[in-house]
């Protein structure tokens, strides 16, 4: 057992006002004479001693007090840890499985619900629930989990448990019908020579498979998962402006639409930028530092020019597929201490008990006969 407020026991003093409201209220008896007595030798009067009257509503009164600095205290009562027998649990998605007699199935979503409630959508990454399920779990419960393979939800690296998991891999279909996440290139209404058009028009089949979108009208922005590219020689209108400050990207051929000195990017052999980068608001405009050939900028004959073009518009983002075996959970981490008990509860249900038994001790017949 511990205490979370430990000072909480300096109320503990206060025992001394029922003791001493005892002894100021005890009976006083009043010696009374008899003529018949008064030949008698006189004896030698005894000694006083330290009497309580009503002990027992002494008694329960201290009990009281006792209680009450307990409570202020906040005991806690550490035991041997809670058995609880192996857990089963199944990733949303797959199907049900058959649950071992004497074992708890349960989904692997947030809340970790039962097994025969409806089958909950995988918001929250597997690997993130395990670890919170780790936590929960007494330190000796076995963990068996059933994943689909491949395994989605992954959140940057391996999940590591305090116990040794019975990892099943389940195998599931992968989605074909995935749609390209690549964004699409839209041109401004400006007229562009024919060699930037075969270079954009080659980006964007690298991307998506898909040819260059129809340019946009002179007072139209681009939509949003778009990159706009702004052919004129001239500043932003107002529109693009607007739309790349609220976090679009642009890019522009001519330094008329880049507001100051950039961030030089994607350096050719001779260390020369092809892009330089400048901030808009939330969103950042790409300008190439020189005309869209291969001869003013060597780095378009880079195989992997439109990928690194990709990366700088959309930062790649972390697998969200990985083999399910790949994926099998590392023991070696610190387990969860056991939950202590609470004793608010029991001590107030005491000290109500406890204050009832006072009341009517306090206030019963007998006592008043007596008093």
């Amino acid at each position: 057992m511990s205490l979370l407020f430990p000072l909480g026991l300096l109320a503990l003093a206060s025992l001394l006002v029922p003791l001493l409201i005892h002894l100021a209220r005890r009976h006083q008896y009043a010696p009374l004479e008899f003529a018949a007595l008064r030949w008698l030798r006189a004896k030698a009067r005894p000694r006083q001693r330290i009497r309580f009257d009503e002990w027992p509503l002494l008694l329960v009164r201290l009990l009281l007090l006792a209680a009450l600095a307990v409570l202020l205290a906040r005991p806690l009562l550490h035991g041997a840890p809670v058995q609880t027998p192996p857990w089963v649990v199944v990733a949303p998605g797959l199907e049900r499985v058959p649950v071992p007699k004497g074992s708890e199935g349960h989904w692997l979503a947030p809340g970790f619900p039962s097994l025969q409630d409806p089958a909950p959508n995988a918001a929250q990454p597997l690997a993130s629930l395990l670890r919170e399920l780790d936590q929960r779990l007494p330190s000796g419960a076995a963990l068996t989990v059933h994943v689909p393979d491949p395994m989605p939800g992954l959140d940057g690296e391996r999940p590591q448990l305090s116990r040794a998991v019975e990892w099943r891999p389940v195998a599931a279909p992968v989605d074909a019908a995935t749609p390209n996440t690549a964004p699409r290139l839209r041109l401004s209404s400006a007229a562009a020579d024919a060699q930037t058009l075969r270079v954009l028009d080659a980006v964007q089949r690298a991307w998506s498979g898909q040819p260059l979108a129809p340019p946009l009208s002179a007072d139209s922005a681009p939509a949003n998962g778009e990159v706009g590219v702004w052919l004129a020689n001239a500043p932003l209108s107002p529109a693009w402006q607007a739309w790349a400050e609220a976090g679009g990207n642009v890019i522009a051929l001519s330094a008329a639409a880049a507001p100051g000195k950039g961030t030089p990017l994607l350096p050719d052999s001779k260390g020369k930028a092809a892009l330089s980068r400048h901030a808009l608001g939330r969103g950042q405009l790409l300008r190439f530092t020189a005309a869209l050939s291969p001869d003013a900028l060597p780095v378009l004959r880079d195989p992997a020019f439109p990928r690194h073009l990709l990366e700088r518009v959309q930062p790649p983002v972390p697998p969200q597929l990985a083999p399910a075996a790949t994926q099998r959970p590392l023991s070696g981490a610190l387990a969860a201490l056991p939950q202590p008990r609470d004793l608010t509860g029991w001590l107030l249900l005491l000290i109500v008990s406890l204050f009832a038994l006072e009341r009517w001790l306090a206030t019963s017949r007998r006592r008043g006969a007596s008093a």
